[in-house]
This record gives structure tokens, sequence and C-alpha cells, in this order.
């Protein structure tokens, strides 16, 4: 390769690292850091919702609960006449029957009938301590709250359960309900003795052996095959069948009539034609009511246009009326179209979702035809049998008397009476601590996380090489406790109690060459987003690690509109690019002593270049193709040429400066700039094909350096020079 001549690689696209083509994802290390930095906002706000809701729901008014108990005998029907209604339970629809007794109407009269006056005064005492001051009370009606009854699991028994403000008014209702219901079941059956026919009783008991053995293995198979029965089966299959191809049939004309109507409305638009003239927008919600506003409103205007001018207080209050009616029209006819639209696709979703279970039950319906043959024939035994038992059964039952049924004789008795609870089931203390502490760990998750997706100022790793997508670099500890004169020269001093300082950027001086893929000579542009990020301190220690490497190095200060360098190595900024620049840019000769340049070696192997005053307007120099031709004049007398540059986010020098440089090294401020605004530069870098070798997060204390990324030098180099002093 000849000198001063290099090939530049290709960059990768932009947001993608070369080295890491997959990005990384929050491991649980990044959001505890999110939860520690935002520990203080969120437990605050968190504790604030958390006992606020605490508070609010134990203030509410204690509810009591008065429950109980119904029990149902299982009888054994033997006979069962016309006139006869027998009342046990042989099935849970007998129990859900009783249950809807219960909720009636009817039963809930007889019971409000039932109080007496002392009752009623325990029934309305919850609501007379709230009354105001000549408020008349509730009706009695108001205050009797509606049964909670259900079936107690694996049990012939219901729970009858009355909730209430009082406890005593709670236990009252739930017996009343009770007594209530017993009258009334006496009233609604009959029963009848039962006497044995001891001849019938042998023959009876021989041929239901025999039935209900045919049944079982009846029962087997169908239990085999998850089945009720075969026939009920392809019943249910065939009604569920019939019933979706009802409703599909209904579906698809209610959506046939709404496109007609939609079509009907598109046609109107087209010709301009009124939309009113459309019934389904001509009697939708509010139209007829403003439609016939308006033809009021406008006899109101030809009544007025007779007598008065167009111009009269009356006729321009009566053309406003008018005005803002036909307004709210048109806005009504507007939803009355979109309403049919979101109709229309309702009725989509719902035509198709019922062609799904049509398929369904013709693809059950199937399987259950193929299973007629073993079937048909254990039913036919059973139904053999069951007609022997049956005919004898009847013979039995004729014999039978009924003479009635009293309270005695019912299947049903009344368990455990509900007695006044001593203490309120609501508010729940136990169920009130658990949803506050529930509600308090999202609070606070919430707002710790959440206000991490607002704050989008870059602090960790994770934000630098997997949000942005470039190669961190390195962690530029706060270098609060060195001198500000020895901060821009660490690599150059090496003095005791600085290595602190020293490792970080030796660090990144590694990361350099590992990552750089150009050769010896090369310029590289150090810069970041906004001021006070640090590019001019990691330029100066960057330029000293290569300069300690043995690189012929020289440091270019080409901030020329605020230039510091000079400051910083203590010297004159008399001579430099402007100063250069202005006295004819002279290439011939030894750049290296050109008086103009004045370029000063501060170090071993390390040289400076300064800016040579100030410019407010430094593109000219910046833009010209003789400073581009300085820079490759330099690499050819340097190894290594450190630009350091104006943030990109204040002035576009920097986006010029990377026009004539080979990589660029961007310098970011723990909790300064924005990622997105980083992201933004470094991307239109990428795209103006600069190489952006990493980023190097700058200013982190050593408590954050432990907890925000895996970088751990600080304090392991701080314990390992400790020991050596």
């Amino acid at each position: 390769m000849a000198e001063g001549t290099m090939t530049r690689p290709p960059p990768p696209p932009a947001g993608i690292r070369e080295d890491d083509e997959l990005a990384q994802r929050r491991t649980l290390r990044d959001y505890y850091i999110i939860l520690r930095e935002r520990l203080w906002i969120a437990l605050p706000l968190a504790l604030l919702v958390s006992l606020g809701y605490g508070y609010w729901k134990s203030r509410a008014t204690p509810m009591y609960a008065a429950t109980t108990t119904l029990q149902f005998e299982k009888q054994e029907t033997i006979v069962t006449t016309q006139g006869v209604v027998d009342p046990s339970i042989h099935s849970d629809m007998d129990i859900a029957t009783y249950i809807q007794l219960f909720n009636s109407q009817k039963l809930r009269a007889k019971v409000l009938d039932s109080f007496t006056a002392e009752e009623q005064k325990i029934l309305l005492r919850p609501a007379v301590k709230n009354l105001l001051p000549g408020q008349p009370p509730p009706s009695v009606a108001s205050m009797v709250p509606a049964p909670y009854c259900q079936p107690v699991g694996r049990s012939y028994l219901i729970s009858v359960t009355i909730r209430d403000q009082d406890p005593e008014a709670a236990a009252l209702v739930a017996n009343r309900y009770i007594k209530v219901f017993m009258q009334q079941l006496v009233e609604d059956v009959g029963g009848a003795d039962e006497f044995a026919v001891g001849y019938l009783n042998d023959r009876v008991e021989q041929l239901r052996t025999e039935y209900e053995s045919a049944q079982s293995a009846l029962e087997k198979y169908l239990s085999d095959n998850k089945l009720v029965s075969l026939d009920k089966s392809l019943d249910l299959v065939a009604d569920s069948l019939k019933s979706v191809s009802n409703n599909l049939n209904v579906a698809r004309l209610d959506l046939l009539n709404l496109d007609n109507v939609a079509q009907q409305i598109e046609q109107h638009q087209k010709s301009g034609r009124d939309l009113l003239e459309i019934q389904y927008i001509a009697t939708h919600t509010a139209v007829p009511a403003l439609r016939s506003q308006l033809s009021d409103l406008n006899q109101q205007r030809a009544s007025l246009a007779e007598r008065y001018l167009d111009r009269h207080p009356k006729m321009v209050q009566i053309n406003g009326r008018i005005e803002v009616t036909e307004q709210l029209l048109k806005t009504e006819i507007d939803h009355a179209i979109a309403d049919l639209q979101a109709a229309r696709n309702e009725k989509r979703q719902y035509v198709a979702h019922l062609e799904t279970e049509r398929k369904a039950a013709e693809a059950k319906e199937l399987q259950l035809r193929s299973m007629g043959v073993s079937y048909e024939s254990l039913k036919s035994q059973t139904d053999a049998a069951k007609a022997n038992y049956s005919s004898i059964l009847d013979r039995l039952n004729q014999t039978r008397t009924t003479k009635g049924i009293n309270l005695e004789k019912l299947p049903i008795r009344p368990l455990d009476p509900a007695v006044p609870p001593g203490a309120p089931y609501a508010p729940d203390l136990g169920s009130i601590t658990r949803t506050c502490i529930g509600l308090g760990l999202l609070t606070f998750l919430g707002v710790a996380v959440g206000l991490s997706f607002l704050d989008d100022r870059i602090k960790s790793a994770w934000d630098i090489e997997s949000f942005i997508g470039v190669n961190l670099l390195g962690i530029v500890p706060d270098l609060g406790g060195i001198k500000a004169e020895d901060k821009y020269a660490l690599l150059l001093n090496d003095q005791r109690g600085q290595a602190q300082g020293v490792e970080p950027f030796l660090g990144i001086y590694s990361a350099i060459k590992i990552h750089s893929k150009l050769d010896y000579p090369k310029s590289l542009l150090v810069t970041s987003t906004i001021p006070g990020e640090g590019k001019t301190l990691v330029s100066s220690n960057l330029a000293g690690c290569f300069a300690r490497h043995g690189k012929r190095t020289l440091l270019i200060d080409c901030d020329l509109r605020r230039p510091m360098l000079h400051r910083h190595f203590k010297q004159s900024n008399s001579a430099g690019l402007l100063s250069w620049f202005e006295n004819g840019s002279v290439l011939e000769g030894d750049l290296a002593t050109n008086a103009h340049l004045g370029i000063i070696q501060v170090s071993e192997n390390l040289w400076l270049l300064t800016s040579g005053g100030r410019s407010k307007s430094p593109t000219g120099l910046l833009e010209n193709p003789l400073f581009g031709q300085l820079l490759d004049r330099l690499k050819r007398l340097y190894d290594v040429i450190v630009v350091d540059s104006p943030p990109m986010g204040a002035v576009t020098d920097a986006l010029l400066l990377a026009e004539r440089t080979d990589e660029i090294v961007y310098v970011c401020r723990f909790n300064r700039a924005y990622r997105k605004h980083i992201k933004l530069y470094i991307r239109t870098l990428q795209n103006g094909k600069n190489v952006v070798i990493g980023i190097v997060l700058n200013g982190l204390s050593p408590r954050r350096i432990e907890y925000y990324s895996n970088y751990r030098y600080y304090r392991s180099y701080k314990k390992y020079y400790g020991t050596q002093a």
C-alpha cells in the first residue's frame, strides 16, 4: 500500500454493528437499574395509590350476610299416577327449579306481605339512620334484598343467603323466605300414601335388575365414547346444525340488507341525491326529530319572511337556528353511515363464525352416525328390558292410591336457620390488604418502567449497543478527584493516584484497535452531540494513548469557534489552522516546521496543532479542498491524527470534518444527551459513508459504573493500585 493511501471498508448499515448483527435484549439487571434509579419517585406514588385505595375501600358501608340451608331427601318413586306431582329430586334441573321459585316475584310478594310492623322497623333501620331531617323513609320493598340461592356442591342442599346493612334484618329476611317457600311448596304439590303390593314386588325387582344390567352396558358404551346417548347426541347435533343454519341464513339476509342500504347510500352520494330519501338514514336515531325541527323552522322563516326583510333580527335568528339544525342533521347522517358500516363489519364476522360452527356440527354428525350399529344393538336390549319392567311396574302403580301430601312427607326440610352474623363480610380487610399490595406493586413497576421510556437520555451500555446499535468502546468515570490541569494529560503525566483515570482510556485505545479495520496512517475524528460531554477530554487522552504506544500522533483542535486544547496544554494559540489558511495555505515544504501552522511537540510522540485563533464561520476553511490536502500531507508525517471537533448538535462543522477523516469516535456524557438525537446523528454519519467505530460513555460516578454496566474496572483498579501503594 502506498504511503498516505488506504482502502476504506464499506460501513455497516445504519444502526447495526459489524460484529453484532442481533440486537441485545434488556436483562433483569437492566430492569433492576431502572427500578433503583426511580425508587424515590415510584415508591411514594405506589404508596399513595395503594393507601388511598385501601382507605377508600375500608370506608365502604359494612354489609352482613345471613345464610340458611335447605336439605332435600332423595326419595324412591314407586308409583306415578295422573294427578300426583312428585316433588322429589331426580336431577340438577329439579334443584334449579326450586332456586327459580326462590327468585320468583310471586314468592317475593308473599314475603313482603308477611312482615309485621315491628319487623318492618327492623328492615328500615339502616335507611332511617341516614335520612335527612324531613325526608320520608323508603318503602319496605326497596329495603328487602333479593335472596342469593345456590346448590351446595356434591350434596342435596341449597343455601339461601341474604346480604343487608343490618345483621338482624339479614337473618329475618333469610328465615322468612324459607318459611314462605315451605308454605308455597305445600300449596303447589300433592302426594299420596304408598301401599306395598307384595306379590308384585319380587317380579318388579327381578325385571329391574335385568333392566339396570342392560342400562349399565349401554351407559358404559356411552361413557367410553363420551356420549349422552346417540339419539340425543344426534338430535342435539341436528338441532345445533339446524339452529346454526337458520341463524346463518338470517345473518346472511341481514348482511345483504345492510349491503343494499350501503349501496343505496353510495349511489346517492355519487349522484348527489338527498340521503334522507333512504329509509335507514331517515329513521336513524335523532334524524326524524331533526327533520321535523328543520321543517318547523323553515315554516317559521317563511312566515317571518312575509313580514320582515332578511336583515331583520328575527330573520337573522331564525336563519342561524336553521343553519345549526342543518349542521346537526348532517352530523347525524354521518353517524348513521358510520353505524351502518360498523353493523356490516360485525355481521360479516358473525356470518364467518356461524359458517365455522356449521362445519363443526356437520363433522360431528357424521362421526355419531358411524357409531350407530353398536349403539342400536345395545339400545334394543335395553329397550326390551325396560318394556318388561315398565309393564309390571305399571300394574303395580295402578294399585296405588293417592290421598294427599302433608308437610311431614315433603322431601325438603329446613336444615339450619339463619342467625344474625357477628361481623360484616364487607369491607374485607384481608382482601383489601392483598389488593392494595398488588396495586402498589403494579403502580411502582408501572411508574418506574414508564418513566424509563419517557426518559430518553443516554444512561447505559444497553442504550448504546442495543438501542443506538454501535459498539461501546469504554466508560470514562467521573474524574472530579483529579485536578483540572491534569485531566487532559493523564497518559502523559502518569502520576500516582491517577491510575483510575488512565486505565479507562487504555481500555478505549484497545477497543479502537480491535474494532478499527484501517491500517496506519489514519485520521480519527472525536465528536459529540452537545457541548460539555467531554469530547476534548477524550480526544486529548486518546491521543496520549497512541503516543504512549509508540505511534507518532498529531492532535488537532478543529473546534475553530471555541478552541480549548491550547489552554489545556498551556500553549499559545497565535499559530494554527486559521493562521495557516489566512496566510496562503502553503502545502509545500516541511509542514512540521511551518511557522503559520505552528505544530508543537507536547510530549514524546505527541504533537499539537492548535486552531490559530477563533472564527465565527469556519466552513470556508473546512470545505476548502486545501484542508483535505493538508490532512493527507500530515498523514505522511504522523501515524495517527486525532481531530477534536465541535458538537454535532450545535454546528455542522463536525459533518464537514467527517468527510475528511477516516474513522469517528462518538462521545456521550451520562444522562446528558437524548438517545434519539444520538441515533439520528450517528445514522447521518453512517449514511454519509463514515465509519463510526463506537461510542465512549463519559462522566459516570463509581457507584453508577458498577450498576449501569459490566465495566467494573474502576473499583478493581482502585483496589489494585491501593494494594500496591
